[in-house]
This record gives structure tokens, C-alpha cells and sequence, in this order.
């Protein structure tokens, strides 16, 4: 059983960002930085109960009906076949800490292939993770070829493995949500920049909310399905909220003046490229969704901004992130 999202004790940025990347999977995915202890994985793990229904092939690698399509889809697509289309509800799969190669991409039967003539593929974490979550907890201790792995399919949205001549392709459009503590090391800068928001989380001091966390935990491990289904109203407003919100996102109103004070803001700061404009402009519209407006307001820039510009804020040898999110701040507080 897993713990109820809305009875998680603050943390209100960490859940924020995690919901915008459900209402618009285009953002990017979320970076999670913090201490232990401070409900990161627990959160991740939470939000697979929120997560909505998607039209899939049924096939083993959740194919688009509209495409990209695996291997197995086109080759029924090449015999005239009609493909079944059904409703799956989106997952978090978990790649754990040591996984191989293998595990990760997949593999080829090459004595079925060689033997028989037939094309046997074993699908690995990146077909299940196909238009779901991939959770990577302590992603910064991931071994740099599985990194690699991670990018190349990040950048192409596909993934293929070929063995002695034999190739099997399939998508692999993932959401990337990876939990880290910065204490433990750093995260390589082409990974950190696949997150499109980066959040932080810190041990709640207040005493009050500090008595509540122990209070909720302890009747959640006395009895988690009567805990669970004291949360359930909760659960499912906040569900039906982003169903709203997803329906709503792309009728949301984008005026100029909005997309210049986006650019006021990230031209601001030594950034590369032109990523953090755009997840800059799809959080906020995704958060105007969220809160039932219209349009984008200064607000929504406001409260989105932080998420989407502080894992790329450049900073010079010796000299500290706070000048660099104090100047943000400074930026924000004009627009």
C-alpha cells in the first residue's frame, strides 16, 4: 500500500512540480535535491495513485495510437492488421541503483534469431517506463554508461538494440523524475539539464507540522487501508483537479506581453540555449491550468520560475548559488 499524495505534510513545491509534469509531460520531468528524511521518495512513489488513464496500444511498449510505433507495431501495420487500441493508467517505474545495461535497454534472443529465424526481444526498464514516470532515486550515483543510456534515449525518444546484425527499435518517451542528495555527490551538467524543473526540499523545523508528520505516520502504519480510505476524498478531488487541467491546458491564453516578460527574466542570467525559456513558458501554463485560469498571469510566471531556472543558473569559480537565486528573486520581484 502505498502512502496517500495529499497527506504528505508540506513540501508544496516538490508535489507542485511533480503535478505539473502530469498535467503537460512535455515540461520535462522534475529533479528532486535534499536531505534524507524529507519524503522524496515517498512523494515519488505517491503520485502513481494521481496519475490519469492514456489511450495505448495494447502492446508491450504502451505505443501512441497516433505513434511512434515498436517493432512488433509496424509489423502488424505492414500485414494490414488492426491495432488494439485500450485504456492504461500511467505508472512510476523505478530503475534501481546497479541495474545492468541489459535491464535497462533491453535484450536480443540471437541463437532464436539465428537458429529459427525469428526476431525474440526481452523489453527492459525503458519499453515499461514508455509514456510513464522513470523514478531514479540517487540518481547522481548512477554509473556513467547508464547515464548514457538515459541521455540517448532522453534526446531520440526511441530506443534500439541491436545484436549480430539483429535490431529491434521501440519508443522511449519517458518522464524523468530523479531524487538526489546533494551531500552525496554531483549530478554530470547533460543530465542535470534533461530535468526540466529542479526543486528543493529541507526538513520542516516547525514543531507543530513536525507532531502532525508523526502523527499521520503512525496511524498510517497502525492501519494503512483505514488510513488510505480516510484520504480517498482527497485523492480524488486532487485527481479530477488535474483531469481538469489537462483537458484545459492547451485553450490556455499565451499574449505577447507574457512571452516577453519570460524572456526578461531568462535573459537575465548566462544561460545556454533556449530550454529554460520554453519549460519556462510550458510550467506556467500548466500552472494557470492548475488554478483554473484562463491565461497566464505574472503569478504563474512568478511561482514557476525558481522550479525552471535553478539548476541552470551559472555561477563563477568560488562564488555562491544564493548570489545567483538572490539576483532571480530581485528579477522576479519586477516583472
Amino acid at each position: 500500500m502505498i502512502f496517500p499524495f495529499t497527506a504528505i505534510v508540506n513540501q508544496e513545491e516538490m508535489k507542485l512540480a511533480l503535478i505539473l509534469n502530469v498535467i503537460d509531460p512535455s515540461i520535462g520531468g522534475v529533479l528532486i535535491m535534499g536531505e534524507k528524511g524529507t519524503a522524496k521518495s515517498t512523494t515519488v512513489r505517491a503520485l502513481a495513485d494521481l496519475l490519469p488513464e492514456m489511450e495505448s496500444v495494447n502492446c508491450r511498449f504502451n505505443c501512441a495510437p497516433e505513434g511512434p510505433f515498436c517493432s512488433d507495431c509496424l509489423e502488424k501495420i505492414q500485414k494490414d492488421e488492426k491495432l488494439d487500441i485500450i485504456n492504461k493508467k500511467m505508472r512510476v517505474v523505478e530503475l534501481p541503483l546497479g541495474v545492468t545495461e541489459d535491464r535497462v535497454v533491453g535484450s536480443l534472443d540471437i541463437e532464436q534469431a539465428i537458429k529459427k529465424g525469428e526476431k525474440r526481444f526481452f523489453p527492459g526498464i525503458l519499453a515499461e517506463a514508455n509514456r510513464n514516470f522513470l523514478y531514479v532515486d540517487e540518481v547522481n550515483l548512477l554509473e556513467d554508461h547508464i547515464v548514457d543510456l538515459l541521455l540517448d534515449s532522453a534526446a531520440m525518444g526511441t530506443n534500439v538494440v541491436e545484436r549480430e546484425g539483429v535490431s529491434f527499435i521501440h519508443p522511449a518517451r519517458f518522464i524523468l523524475v530523479g531524487t538526489m542528495n546533494p551531500e552525496e555527490g554531483e549530478l554530470r551538467p547533460q543530465l542535470l539539464d534533461r530535468f526540466g524543473l529542479c526543486v528543493e526540499v529541507y526538513s520542516i523545523r516547525d514543531k507543530s507540522l513536525r507532531v502532525e508528520i508523526l502523527r499521520r505516520k503512525a496511524e498510517y502504519d497502525g492501519d494503512p487501508k483505514n488510513f488510505i480510505e480516510k484520504w480517498l476524498p482527497e485523492q480524488k478531488q486532487l485527481a479530477q483537479k488535474i483531469m481538469k487541467a489537462k483537458e484545459t491546458l492547451n485553450k490556455i491564453e499565451i499574449d505577447n506581453d507574457i512571452l516577453s516578460k519570460i524572456v526578461d527574466i531568462t535573459a537575465g542570467f548566462n544561460l545556454d540555449g533556449h530550454r529554460a525559456d520554453i519549460v519556462l513558458l510550458k510550467a506556467s501554463r500548466a500552472n494557470a491550468a492548475f488554478n483554473e485560469r484562463q491565461r497566464i498571469t505574472t503569478e504563474d510566471i512568478r511561482k514557476v520560475a525558481p522550479f525552471c531556472l535553478r539548476h541552470r543558473l551559472k555561477r563563477l569559480p568560488f562564488e555562491d548559488i544564493s548570489q545567483e537565486s538572490e539576483r532571480l528573486n530581485e528579477i522576479l520581484a519586477r516583472i
